[in-house]
């Protein structure tokens, strides 16, 4: 068990989770500093991926291009991986420039990269989150007006700190942390 998951009391591998873009970089330190989590790709950011393609293969904003993302968007909400990988290769005989086959291939590299983080369907059956604009916008002003004081200013090392203790205090964790907090 790591140290962080340890001294906030989390439990074990598993019951815990991660909800991140697509960067490699924050996955590492999610694993890093907490093992074993549920990984789950961000959903906007998957969506916007989707929403990207259909306009390249079918136009900005034609009934076409809506269709295909709705249809998308549902696949990858319902089934993950698995029907998405189907329509993304179904679009290699769509295709009719080099830039199509460059952005198709990375987007199906992407989502299969992902693959085991597009579990939409089981979170929002088990009541929890598939997209971390809510997170963001609680840090932006939750902590973000504690930080931006008039005349504060922050070392590094208070500023982390002070960060994970709004954290805490904006979580249902606060209570359970100072009942152990030594």
């Amino acid at each position: 068990m790591s140290g962080w998951r340890k001294r906030l009391r989390l439990g074990l591998a598993g019951d815990i989770s991660a909800l991140a873009d697509g960067a490699d970089w924050i996955w590492d330190i999610v694993r890093l500093e907490f093992g074993k989590v549920r990984e789950c790709l961000d959903v906007y950011h998957a969506l916007e991926h989707l929403s990207g393609i259909g306009k390249l293969f079918y136009g900005e904003s034609t009934e076409a291009s809506k269709q295909w993302y709705a249809s998308a968007k549902r696949e990858l909400l319902e089934k993950g991986h698995a029907l998405l990988a189907k329509r993304l290769a179904g679009l290699e005989g769509e295709v009719r420039t080099d830039r199509q086959r460059e952005v198709l291939r990375r987007l199906r590299d992407y989502f299969r990269n992902h693959s085991d983080r597009l579990c939409y369907r089981e979170r929002l059956l088990e009541g929890r989150a598939i997209g971390s604009g809510e997170v963001e916008g609680a840090c932006k002003s939750m902590i973000g007006r504690r930080l931006k004081q008039t005349g504060a200013r922050w070392k590094v090392r208070r500023l982390n700190r002070m960060t994970t203790l709004c954290s805490l205090r904006y979580s249902s964790l606060w209570k359970n942390y100072w009942k152990y907090a030594k």
